[in-house]
C-alpha cells in the first residue's frame, strides 16, 4: 500500500445528518463546515447520508448514481425491501451522496426514533462499502460519525478485510457523544442482550441487530478514533466520563485523539449577521447595547441598556448542568441585579421551573421553549453572559458561537468548554470567560457573582469582550489538526496491512 501524499487526500464522512440537508443537532453542522474546510486545503472530502423522505431530491438537484443496490440475498430478503439506489447532489460546492431506501429511510418522517433504529444504520454502513464497490471515486479514508457510523469499521475490518477495492481504505471513527451508543441504555443492559463487539453482525435485518452496539464497535476496530476536544478525549478514559466503555478506550488509548470542533464564522459574525438589528466587531462593542435593547423589547422584560443580562441557549436537559442551574436561580434573581433570557426546548420539568420565575419575575425573566436561529443570534447579540453549566460536555459550540458575539460564557471546566474559555484574571486582564470547576450550585453561583462584579468594571468587561471576540475558532484552525490525524490514520492501517502480508 502507498500512502497519498499529505495533501489532496479523498475523505468519505458518513453519518446520520448533514446541513443543508438533514440537521438535528450540531453533528449536522459539523457535517456541512468541516468537510467545507477541508476541501479549501485541498482534499475531496464528501459526505454520504440516508435519504430521508425530508429531504427534497429536487431542491438539491440528486441525480441517480447507482440504482439497485443489493444490500440483501434471496434468503434473507425475498421481497427486495433492502435494495436501494444511491443519489448524488454537488450543491453547495461539495459532493453528497445519499443512500436511497423506501422501507428504512423514505416512509419514516424523523431521522431518530424508531425500535429498528440499528438495523437502519447497519443498512446505512454496508450500503456505504458496497456503493464504494461500484464507484469510480474511491476514498482513502472513511471518517465514521458517531455509534450509527460505528458498524463501517466493524465489516472492512472483517466482512470486507479481503476485498481488493476495499481493504486499503483507513477508518477513523469520530466520536461526539459516547453517551448514545444504540437502542439500549449501557448501564442496563442484560447480559443476554450484552454486545461484546466482536461477534459478526448478523444478515440485514436479523432482530440480533438491535442489541448491538455500534459505538463500542467503531471504537474496537477503527484505525483512529477522534473525539471532539482534547479535554474530552481524557475524560472519556475515566469511569466518570467512560459509559461503561472506559476500559475498552484505555485498551485503544494510544489510537485515541481530540481535536475541537470549530464554528462557521462567516455566518457567524456580529459584523455582518443580518438578525442583529446593530451590526458590531471588537472595536466598537457599546453598539452591543443597542442589541440589548431589541432583545428586551422582544421578550417584554424591563428595557434598560445597563441591566446585567444573561441568556440561556441550550437543549434543557441533565447534561446541561440544569439541575443546578435552577437550585441558584431564584437566589440569584433575589440578590443581583439580573435579567434571564431562556431559550430551548427539552425536559417538561425544566420548563415548568422557568415558568414558574417568569410569573414571579415578569419584568425580568423572558422565555421561549422552541429552537430559533433567529431569536439565538439575537441573545447573543444582547446578552451580557451565556451560561453553560454543563455537567459534560464533548465540545459544545454555544460558548464558541457567544465569545464570537461579546457574550461572556460562564462554564463548568469539562470537555469542550474547558478548552475554548479561559478563565479570567482581573490582575492580569486575561481571559474569555468565567470557570468554575465542581459540579454544584455553590460553584456556580460564584462564577457568575464574579463575572456581576467584573461586568461592573467597565474597563474590565471591555477588556474581556475584546479577548473573547477576536478568538480563532474558525473550521481553518481545525481542519489543519484533521489533515495531521489523517496522516497518522493512514500510517496505523499501511503498518496493519504490512503486517498481515
Amino acid at each position: 500500500m502507498n500512502l497519498p501524499k499529505t495533501t489532496g487526500y479523498k475523505i468519505l464522512f458518513v453519518a446520520s445528518e448533514a446541513a443543508p440537508f438533514v440537521k438535528v443537532g450540531g453533528l449536522g453542522e459539523i457535517m456541512y463546515s468541516l468537510p467545507k474546510a477541508l476541501r479549501d486545503l485541498g482534499c475531496d472530502a464528501r459526505v454520504m447520508v440516508p435519504k430521508y423522505a425530508s429531504i427534497d431530491a429536487e431542491k438539491y438537484n440528486m441525480t441517480l448514481e447507482l440504482k439497485g443496490l443489493n444490500l440483501g440475498t434471496p434468503e434473507t430478503d425475498p421481497h427486495g425491501i433492502l435494495t436501494s439506489n444511491v443519489l448524488k447532489s454537488e450543491e453547495n460546492g461539495g459532493v453528497t451522496y445519499f443512500l436511497e431506501n423506501m422501507e428504512y429511510y423514505e416512509k419514516r418522517a424523523n431521522v431518530y426514533g424508531y425500535g429498528d433504529d440499528t438495523i437502519r444504520w447497519v443498512l446505512l454502513s454496508k450500503g456505504v462499502l458496497e456503493f464504494l464497490k461500484h464507484s469510480e471515486w474511491k476514498p482513502d479514508i472513511i471518517v465514521a460519525c458517531d455509534w450509527q457510523a460505528g458498524f463501517i469499521p466493524n465489516y472492512l475490518h472483517t466482512e470486507y478485510k479481503n476485498d481488493p477495492v476495499l481493504k486499503d481504505i483507513t477508518t477513523v471513527f469520530s466520536i461526539h457523544n459516547l453517551r448514545y451508543q444504540g437502542m439500549f441504555d449501557p448501564q442496563f443492559v442484560s447480559e443476554m442482550d450484552y454486545d461484546d463487539g466482536q461477534q459478526p453482525i448478523p444478515s440485514i435485518p436479523h432482530e440480533r441487530i438491535i442489541k448491538l452496539n455500534g459505538m463500542k464497535r467503531g471504537i474496537f476496530y477503527a484505525d483512529v478514533i477522534n473525539t471532539v476536544s482534547p479535554t474530552y478525549s481524557k475524560e472519556i478514559l475515566s469511569e466518570e466520563f467512560g459509559n461503561h466503555l472506559d476500559k475498552l478506550l484505555n485498551e485503544r488509548k494510544s489510537r485515541l485523539f481530540g481535536i475541537l470542533n470549530g464554528i462557521d464564522v462567516d455566518s457567524l459574525n456580529p459584523e455582518t449577521d443580518p438578525d442583529l438589528d446593530v451590526n458590531y466587531n471588537s472595536k466598537t462593542i457599546e453598539k452591543k447595547k443597542e442589541n440589548k435593547i431589541v432583545l428586551q423589547k422582544q421578550f417584554g422584560i424591563e428595557v434598560n441598556e445597563n441591566r446585567f443580562v444573561a441568556g440561556i441557549v441550550s437543549r434543557m436537559d441533565e447534561q446541561k448542568g440544569f439541575d443546578i442551574l435552577i437550585q441558584m436561580l431564584d437566589q440569584f434573581m433575589q440578590n443581583l441585579d439580573l435579567q434571564l433570557i431562556v431559550t430551548g426546548e427539552g425536559n417538561p420539568q425544566y420548563r415548568l421551573f422557568f415558568e414558574d420565575l417568569k410569573k414571579k419575575y415578569p419584568d425580568r425573566v423572558g422565555v421561549h421553549f422552541a429552537f430559533d436561529s433567529r431569536l439565538t443570534r439575537l441573545v447573543l447579540g444582547g446578552a451580557d453572559v451565556v451560561l453553560l453549566p454543563s455537567k459534560s460536555e464533548p465540545c459544545g459550540l454555544v460558548q464558541m458561537e457567544a465569545m464570537r458575539y461579546g457574550a461572556i460564557p460562564i462554564v463548568r471546566k469539562v470537555g469542550g468548554l474547558a478548552d475554548s474559555v479561559e478563565d479570567f484574571n482581573p490582575e492580569t486582564g486575561k481571559g474569555t470567560g468565567f470557570v468554575f470547576e465542581k459540579f454544584d450550585p455553590f460553584s456556580l453561583t460564584i462564577a457568575m457573582v464574579r463575572a456581576y462584579q467584573i461586568y461592573r468594571q467597565k474597563n474590565f468587561w471591555s477588556k474581556i469582550i475584546k479577548s473573547a471576540m477576536t478568538q480563532d475558532f474558525s473550521w481553518k484552525k481545525s481542519a489543519a489538526e484533521y489533515m495531521k490525524l489523517f496522516e497518522m490514520a493512514l500510517r496505523f492501517h499501511k503498518e496493519k496491512i504490512d503486517e498481515v502480508g
